[in-house]
């Protein structure tokens, strides 16, 4: 009986009622020189769908703009409709570590705006860059980097 309910609940809500939500993962790495997403399944272990900055632009230098963000996320997404995924989880990861910048670079926000946009459910959204424990030694010397 419960289960009943929970499924009618699932059908009535939102626009499209009539197919079954399915969940994957897509893995955002934006850097200041690149944007690379991968969409996996729930369990991370099989890639249905990737893209980077590369595919959509000819210089170097836009690889991580906006707009090659926004390419790479139509074209995530219309790989993700034929294999019938409809909505995603999102990871954002910027470089990180203990030399990289903790922030992630402009295609970030410009691939989860445009995913939204095109019709794919967004579930939640994280950020997994990895943060260093005081391992090694940071760059720039005793003093630090004088500018």
């Amino acid at each position: 009986m419960k289960k009943q309910i929970i499924e009618q609940v699932q059908r009535e809500s939102g626009p499209r009622s009539d197919q079954r939500m399915r969940w994957g993962i897509a893995h955002i790495l934006s850097t200041y020189n690149n944007t690379i997403v991968t969409v996996t399944d729930v369990t991370g272990s099989e890639t249905i769908a990737r893209s980077s900055g590369g595919q959509m632009v000819k210089a170097d230098r836009l690889e991580s703009s906006p707009t090659a963000a926004m390419g790479i996320a139509k074209k995530v997404a219309e790989i993700c409709r034929e294999k019938g995924i409809n909505g995603l989880y999102i990871r954002v990861r910027a470089r990180g570590g203990h030399n990289g910048p903790r922030n992630p670079g402009p295609g970030a926000q410009a691939v989860i705006r445009t995913l939204s946009r095109v019709g794919i459910r967004i579930g939640k959204i994280e950020e997994v860059t990895p943060e260093p424990h005081n391992g090694c030694r940071m760059k720039g010397g005793r003093r630090g980097r004088r500018v």
